[in-house]
């Protein structure tokens, strides 16, 4: 199988400006058109990340991008997945392109969010997993986020100190990210001190909402070259948006018998390592392979969570990782050169494609002042809604 090459990136500044997020779309694309020197009437495939606070616009999010670039004929598309939205819209024009429908096509998605944390949607969803947490377990994001770090806590012996240094190594790669919304170093000392949203998440280890849009232009290997691709160009090798495997009732290590000569049942691997894991499997690249790294760091705690997930280091050793400096720039597995959430907030559409847009700078060195020497093979991770996440993995 060809892989897709990823021939043109394109990225707005984030931050709060209350604009339409069809401005942002159209802006990420074309600067992503131009980066492929392409011309828009060259697309024939348009997959957009839907955005479902930006009223019935933002669920045709394909079509209404279509539009504000010039009716032109392309054939569109549009995904919903939460933070998963962008790669699942990748998917699809991927997809696309290897079964030979269209040789170029143009992937984009952006938002206008609103002030504070992201609330459900209107309505009574029951069967829904996230409306019964918000609605009966009132555990809003930020809680559901604290719940999780106290997991950590609980199972690898993870302290608020740690969490508190995945701010500061992420604040730190975003000094040199003009794209980022928060260009400011902070200490682990001001984390702490920051205040309590739910413990132990301190105000500083949960990111904020954004405005902002990303872009790519994929092009199958034949029109890439066709449009003058001289260099092996970054090539799309796998992507994955799973779902749990019924049963996956097993619980963390160690075992939960009160008898305390129990022993400890074997390692296994859960539905979040999956997403990773099925990544991998399709583009015949391990996690020993990855130079660089971009996560769904909504909150400091989760970070860590996914270097165990995508298999950069054992289960439990994450906090040791991030301690060593292994996962700073200049480490041996950066993850976040970009400065992540942390730096950028949700823009949730644009999320997974923004991800995207960063390996590949780092996979061409055109990274500046964050570039990870000689990366050459780079992995994303998000996790969405209703029980799926997604990775796409990316290489020279």
């Amino acid at each position: 199988m060809n892989d897709v090459i990823v021939a043109g990136v394109g990225m707005t500044p984030w931050g709060k400006w209350g604009r339409p997020f069809v401005e942002y779309g159209v802006r990420a694309a074309s600067e992503a058109l131009a980066d492929a020197a392409v011309d828009w009437r060259e697309v024939q495939f348009v997959a957009a990340g839907e955005t479902v606070r930006n009223g019935y616009a933002g669920y045709v999010a394909g079509a209404t991008l279509a539009r504000a670039l010039g009716w032109s004929g392309a054939q569109v598309a549009s995904a919903y997945g939460a933070c998963t939205s962008g790669a699942m819209a990748i998917d699809t024009a991927r997809a696309r392109i290897l079964a030979g429908l269209c040789d170029i096509a143009l992937v984009v998605g952006a938002d206008t969010t609103p002030k504070g944390f992201l609330a459900p949607n209107a309505g009574d969803r029951p069967a829904d997993p996230d409306w019964l947490r918000f609605r009966l377990l009132g555990a809003t994001n930020p809680a559901y986020f604290a719940l999780a770090a106290r997991r950590r806590m609980d199972l690898h012996g993870a302290t608020a100190e740690d969490f508190a240094e995945v701010k500061v190594k992420n604040a730190r790669h975003g000094l040199a990210n003009p794209r980022a919304r928060y260009r400011k170093a902070v200490t682990a000392e001001e984390v702490l001190a920051s205040p309590i949203v739910s413990d132990p998440l301190h105000l500083l280890d949960i990111c904020a909402t954004s405005d902002g849009g990303a872009a790519l232009v994929l092009m199958s290997e034949a029109a890439y070259r066709r449009h003058g691709g001289a260099s092996p160009g970054v090539r799309i090798r796998g992507v994955a948006s799973v779902t749990p495997t019924y049963p996956n009732t097993v619980l963390e290590l160690p075992d939960i018998a009160t008898d305390s000569t129990a022993v400890a049942a074997p390692p296994t691997r859960g539905f979040m390592d999956s997403i990773g894991d099925a990544a991998y499997a399709q583009s015949g690249i391990g996690p020993q392979d990855v130079d660089v790294a971009e996560v769904y760091d909504l909150a400091t705690a989760l970070e860590l969570d996914w270097y165990e997930h995508l298999g950069l280091c054992e289960a439990g050793g994450a906090e040791k990782l991030l301690r060593d400096g292994e996962t700073a720039v200049g480490g041996r597995i950066p993850v976040n050169p970009s400065g992540g959430l942390a730096c950028f907030g949700e823009a949730v559409p644009a999320q997974a494609i923004a991800q995207v847009c960063e390996i590949t700078w780092q996979l061409q060195g055109r990274a500046g002042g964050r570039q990870v020497d000689g990366a050459r093979v780079g992995i994303t991770a998000n996790k969405g809604l209703f029980g799926h996440g997604s990775a796409v993995v990316l290489s020279t």
